[in-house]
């Protein structure tokens, strides 16, 4: 690495560099810790947790697509308990900055996994996923609603003194309407773009490719999207900190998030295909700094010319 000073801040969360790993593609960060250790990375986002463990989706439920992949897991999950008994206590030890996913059927699901978490050191945030789009109940049920989602983000808000991220849904009808919404309840800042909605058929057996028929498109095929829907919430809401994810692989990818206004970023899908995907792409990003005589990350977050 350079001298570049890649250190970046969402809200009071201070971060030693912007490329976190995005929820539900990195496990619970010591999946591939061999190959990408979740300390070297600005943060790990896990798997999202629910109060009890979930089965998820009947297989199949991943298919590829062009330029992209289709995922219908079900937030498949080993629930909050086993997660702060048998993961998090590694995580500690190794330093890693560790934001937890919370998935709820209920508001109150939504509550008891903060509050299980509230009893751990070692946890550096929550991010509610209100987003997910392969799921019957919860998930877009809160992010589509803005009475819903104010709601359930300021019951949240009073349960933890904790920085609070909201991860919003692509397919809500009014993106920006549900952005203040969620910093009306008391979110910290939020992250976009979770998976667009898509499906994949299968021309030979004349079926879906996944079980459920549906599920949630991501890689690169929607970063032209994301990087649109964090420019809009940022211009609408700039004094807000946002997360950026969605099809990112390269450093320069990052960049373009950051320029639109993300202050870190999230990658997901890149590793499935490159364990160090994000490794890599923190390198890029130094790179990039280095040769346009960037000294701090931070100089970019919103820096777009328009």
């Amino acid at each position: 690495m350079s001298g570049v000073d890649l250190t970046t801040a969402v809200g009071a969360l201070e971060l030693s560099n912007p490329v976190l790993a995005a929820s539900g593609t990195f496990g619970y960060g010591l999946d591939l810790v061999d190959l990408c250790p979740p300390e070297s990375l600005g943060g790990v986002v896990t798997k999202g947790l629910s109060p009890r463990p979930r089965a998820g989706a009947p297989m199949p439920r991943i298919a590829e697509t062009a330029s992209g992949m289709l995922n219908a897991i079900g937030l498949e999950n080993i629930g909050v308990e086993a997660f702060c008994r048998e993961k998090l206590p590694e995580l500690r030890a190794r330093g890693a900055v560790v934001i937890v996913n919370v998935f709820g059927e209920s508001p109150g699901d939504y509550l008891r996994v903060i509050e299980r978490c509230e009893a751990e050191e070692g946890i550096h945030g929550y991010e509610l996923n209100v987003s997910c789009p392969n799921v019957s109940s919860g998930g877009m049920e809160f992010g589509h609603d803005p009475i819903l989602l104010q709601a359930l983000t300021r019951s949240c808000r009073e349960a933890t003194a904790r920085p609070l991220w909201v991860k919003l849904s692509p397919n809500a009808p009014d993106l920006a309407g549900t952005a203040r919404a969620a910093v009306d309840g008391g979110a910290d800042a939020l992250a976009l773009i979770n998976t667009i909605r898509g499906m994949a058929i299968d021309p030979w057996a004349r079926r879906p490719m996944l079980a459920r028929t549906f599920g949630g498109l991501s890689g690169p095929a929607i970063l032209p999207v994301a990087l649109r829907m964090v420019f809009e919430v940022h211009r609408a809401l700039p004094e807000v900190p946002l997360v950026g994810l969605g099809g990112i692989e390269t450093g320069l990818d990052v960049v373009r998030f950051l320029l639109a206004g993300a202050s870190a970023v999230q990658v997901g899908t890149a590793t499935f295909r490159r364990p160090r995907a994000m490794l890599e792409i923190l390198g890029e990003l130094d790179d990039y700094c280095d040769r346009t005589g960037t000294e701090r990350v931070r100089d970019l977050v919103g820096a777009l010319e328009v």
